[in-house]
This record gives structure tokens, sequence and C-alpha cells, in this order.
């Protein structure tokens, strides 16, 4: 999820438990970032488009994007590479918005997103609509993933926007990796060093991440890992340091840490 404008509040430590996500203003979140395709969001998009295009179309049996929200882009990026796409959202307001473009398509916003991903991709379908009537959404708890299931696990701005604490942090990007396949592929985009926000009248909670730290957590799960960070983008209405883009593929599971 893209993270929402930052009101930047000093408050005592947030977790993910602190926050009633039933009620995180989906309506909000999606006029403040997907309204326009932002150079933000191009710039993800770009950078990341040449992974995605560098597996073979329909290779994967089955993607997984995890805390999805209402970002419909990392579904994009692996609809040609993949054969079945789901998503593991919890919110509520989330969920519906997502069961919705699946039943009578995107919002017209989408529409520039999409035209980049192609030109970046000419493997994609033709039609967004076609690949979100054939998205599984599910409801559940990225904190309990089931494991080695999936051949690409994606992961855009969850679990640094979602608690402030570096356990549960660790946790959720365990889980992440956890539930590719042995050797899966393993794409992600964080926030770096953003703090907590405002949204729909609620604090929301996120971890000042880093790019040493997010190696020092991925590294004992992942085999050729990869992080880049993005430079800041001082035009966003929210502080940050910029956005470190990862890479990797699972490791196999006799080899795998416990998180």
């Amino acid at each position: 999820m893209t993270p929402p404008a930052s009101g930047g509040r000093a408050t005592a430590l947030l977790v993910n438990g602190d926050v009633a996500w039933n009620d995180f203003d989906t309506e909000g979140y999606v006029a403040d970032n997907y309204a326009t395709l932002h150079d933000f969001d191009r710039h993800i998009i770009t950078a990341l488009s040449p992974y995605y295009r560098s597996l073979a179309p329909r290779s994967l049996a089955c993607s997984l994007d995890v805390g999805t929200g209402p970002n419909l882009y990392p579904l994009m990026l692996v609809a040609a590479a993949s054969r079945r796409q789901e998503v593991l959202e919890r919110g509520a307001r989330n969920l519906a918005y997502l069961r919705r473009a699946c039943r009578e398509g995107a919002d017209p916003a989408w529409a520039p997103f999409w035209r980049l991903c192609r030109q970046l991709n000419p493997a994609l379908p033709t039609e967004l609509d076609d690949v979100l009537r054939g998205l599984a959404v599910h409801q559940g708890d990225a904190f309990h993933l089931p494991s080695g299931r999936y051949g690409l696990v994606s992961m855009f701005f969850m679990a640094e926007s979602v608690t402030a604490d570096r356990d549960e942090f660790k946790q959720l990007c365990h889980r992440f990796a956890l539930a590719a396949a042995p050797g899966g592929h393993l794409v992600a985009a964080f926030m770096a060093g953003m703090p907590e926000y405002e949204l729909g009248g609620q604090t929301l909670p996120s971890f000042a991440l880093d790019r040493h730290t997010l190696e020092a957590v991925m590294r004992p799960v992942t085999r050729q890992l990869r992080v880049r960070q993005l430079p800041a983008d001082p035009t966003l209405p929210y502080r940050h340091d910029g956005v470190l883009l990862l890479t990797a593929r699972a490791l196999d599971r006799s080899r795998t840490v416990r998180s």
C-alpha cells in the first residue's frame, strides 16, 4: 500500500493491533495517491518492470500480493508471468474496493498506470479488466501467511506502514519471504524513513526503515537479495527518505530461519 500523507505527529510507539484496520479510509487514500499517475509511482514501476519482464509469460502457476490495499499496479506488473493471481488484504474497506474492481472493472484513474506497464512489458494482457476478473481476493492477516505456496510473492508499502515495532516488521517480512515456494521470486517496495501518518482521523504507524535494516532483516530468509534505493520525491505531501526496492529468491525450506 502506498502510504498516505504523513502528519508527522510524535506519539507513543504504535503496533499493528492498535489500529482499527476495518476503518481504514480507502476512499481518501485512493484520492491522495492514485487520482493521477505521480512520478513517484512511475519511477517505481519503471524500476521494477525489468524484473517482471525477465519472467517468461505464464511461467508462474500462482502469485500472491500481500497487503494490497487499493493499489492495483503490483497486480499489473505480474500479470504476464502469473497464470493465477491472489491477494491477501485485512481491511474491510480495502477488500470492498478490490472486489468491486473485480466485478465492475478498475477506476478510470488506473488507465495511465496500465498503459505504462504495458509500454514497459508488451507481454501483458490487452485489458486490465481481464486481469482483475481472474483475481482471487482473500481476507486475512499477513502474520499468518501460508508457507511455501507461491511462485512469486510481492509486498508494496505494507510491512513498514502497519507497525512502528521492529520485531513486528521483521515478523511480517519473514512471513512474506516464507510464503514463496523454494526458489520463488520476492518483490517488494518500502518507504524509507517515513514517520507515522494521519488518514481519515486515525493515526497510523510506520517503522522508520533504512536500507541497512532492511538488508539485515531479509538476508537470513533470501538469496540473490538486491535492495536499491530511489531518491526521495520532494513533491510528495509526506516525509520520507526515498523508496527501497527489493528483489530476491526464497531459500530452500531447510535453510530458512525461524522468524
